[in-house]
């Protein structure tokens, strides 16, 4: 596992040093550490980017990757600033959580452009997370559609009170990406009503949405999305 730290680079494998911090002193995530697991960036063929949920930290959402199939796949996993990537709940007014979600999606967007700046193309990055970062990963992957490797969202929804359709205004972009959405019909943290409306968005964005919803189960991932997950990073 290697630690990325604000102050450091990576070269990408065309030989070109690539910065991947941004510097915003309004930006609560700006000096998010990153950590890396399996290939080296300048070996990878594709990129497997986790995000963690409230509480957490990037050493727990890799355990995720020890579950997948990793050849040739390096691993991105950003820390949140207080171990949570916005202040609120994820169904609160998208306001309540500003300037923190603006700045964890951006975040993500930084992985991204250091993905394509490392030759990695959109269509070979698969963005994944569990709870918090299941939301994060469901909103960045809505707002910016194009076609990428995968997008799993464990326990997770799009952010806000109401869905703010016209956040997400381009039809079909996702043009086919896999998309995996889980999660228990009785979790306090994510009603199930706003499960199914981010499969529905997802679906009228392009995406190929796998939704499967596990009766009674706990705040957790399962070993059927685990293997799901693991044929999508196959897949890609």
């Amino acid at each position: 596992m290697t630690l990325i730290t604000q102050n450091s680079a990576l070269i990408n494998r065309h030989g070109a040093v690539v910065n991947l911090m941004a510097y915003n002193p309004n930006d609560p995530h700006a000096d998010a550490r990153v950590f890396t697991s399996g290939a080296s960036i300048a070996s990878a063929r594709s990129i497997l980017i986790l995000l963690h949920g409230r509480g957490s930290n990037a050493h727990d959402i890799l355990s995720l990757a020890g579950a997948v199939p990793l050849n040739k796949v390096t691993v991105f996993a950003p820390n949140a600033a207080g171990q949570a990537w916005y202040p609120q709940r994820f169904i609160r007014p998208l306001a309540e959580n500003e300037p923190h979600l603006t700045s964890a999606l951006n975040v993500v967007a930084r992985l991204v452009q250091q993905a394509n700046a490392s030759g990695i193309l959109t269509d070979k990055i698969v963005i994944g997370g569990f709870s918090q970062g299941a939301c994060l990963a469901s909103e960045y992957v809505a707002r910016n559609p194009t076609r990428y490797g995968g997008l799993a969202v464990f326990s997770g929804g799009l952010i806000g009170d109401k869905i703010a359709r016209a956040n997400y205004p381009v039809d079909g972009g996702l043009g086919g990406t896999p998309v995996f959405v889980g999660c228990s019909n009785v979790d306090f943290h994510i009603p199930v009503g706003r499960v199914q409306e981010t499969t529905a968005i997802l679906r009228e964005l392009g995406g190929n949405v796998t939704e499967r919803i596990y009766p009674n189960m706990d705040h957790t991932i399962n070993d059927d999305e685990l293997r799901f997950f693991a044929e999508m990073i196959k897949g890609v």
